[in-house]
């Protein structure tokens, strides 16, 4: 780890923590794969993983092509969370688990999350 302040250190042990709790709870099957969210200080990720196989279904984020516009803000999250759950439903998925990756469930996490209900997934 780089040389980060004791708070930032302390911050992002906690994030890790929280990420493992998290993993060791959450698994992806084919009938209901793990969403997992990942939000950067410039990006928004969303994977649908099927954990037995170890393979990713479908992927959304800001740095696809079809996204590659979209802001870094809430809106574009809902947007994202959207995108997810219209390939999704492609792939016949209608049921996930949702996987927050440590994060809280606020801001754009909780847009992503929105946003795919709103499509249709079901939590």
């Amino acid at each position: 780890m780089a040389r980060l302040p004791s708070e930032l250190k302390k911050k992002y042990r906690s994030r890790l923590r929280r990420k493992r709790l998290i993993r060791s709870r959450v698994i992806g099957t084919m009938e209901r794969p793990r969403l997992s969210v990942k939000v950067s200080t410039r990006h928004i990720y969303v994977q649908v993983i099927d954990d037995m196989n170890g393979r990713t279904i479908c992927a959304v984020s800001t740095v696809t092509k079809d996204t590659k516009n979209t802001q870094k803000n809430v809106k574009s999250a809902y947007k994202i969370g959207e995108d997810t759950a219209l390939l999704a439903k492609k792939k016949n998925i209608k049921k996930v688990v949702f996987d927050r990756n440590g994060r809280l469930y606020h801001g754009r996490v909780k847009a992503v999350a929105d946003g795919a209900r709103k499509a249709g997934l079901q939590f």
